[in-house]
């Protein structure tokens, strides 16, 4: 299965400069969040691969415009041609107000309050999330921290892939766009990323 990442920052090579050709073969599309909802509305209109997401800390705007055609797989697990995938959006609250911002703590609680789905499913696949975990790629400043709750995620369930956005890779920060973590390969999704499951 083909797939094709975004996240943080809408390519012009699939928007602005749109040619068919770059989404032929995608089989499905995972937004790690911070985009414009008419991007993503405009990608469902190009293929016929489901175009799912999480939100970003800046996706306030998806309450009133939401990514038509798209599916929101906040704390569900999604199947795609027998694929796992499990959503978790949002990033480390650094500021009071703001939509998709939790704590540590709020965000063991929400992984908490998916256990029975998560056993249900017997696990996931691919892990979705907008922030990355701790440790794994993430920044130093508390907006670009990771959750200690995706490293529990991905210890206890292993799965293949893990897909995150939130750390820019223009921020020259040297964090690398693979890497992987125990069994898992993870994928920093900034802008655009191809990979085959």
């Amino acid at each position: 299965m083909k797939i094709l990442a975004v996240s943080d920052l809408e390519s012009s090579a699939l928007w602005e400069h749109f040619d068919r050709r770059r989404l032929e073969g995608v089989d499905l599309i995972l937004s790690c969040g911070d985009l414009s909802p008419r991007y993503l509305s405009f990608l469902t209109t190009f293929t016929a691969a489901p175009v799912i997401y999480v939100h970003g800390n800046h996706d306030d705007c998806y309450e009133v415009e939401p990514p038509e055609g798209c599916i929101c797989i906040e704390n569900h697990i999604f199947t795609h041609q027998g694929v796992r995938i499990f959503g978790l959006g949002g990033s480390m609250r650094y500021k009071r107000e703001g939509a998709h911002q939790y704590t540590q703590r709020q965000m063991c609680l929400r992984v908490l309050r998916c256990g029975l789905t998560l056993r249900r499913w017997d696990g996931f696949d691919i892990l979705l999330t907008h922030a990355p975990a701790r440790g794994v790629n993430d920044g130093t400043d508390l907006a670009h921290s990771g959750f200690g709750a995706f490293n529990t995620l991905l210890d206890r369930y292993r799965p293949r892939y893990f897909v995150h956005g939130h750390v820019h890779m223009n921020y020259g920060l040297r964090h690398p766009r693979c890497s992987v973590y125990g069994a898992t390969q993870v994928i920093n999704a900034y802008e655009s990323y191809v990979f085959d499951y």
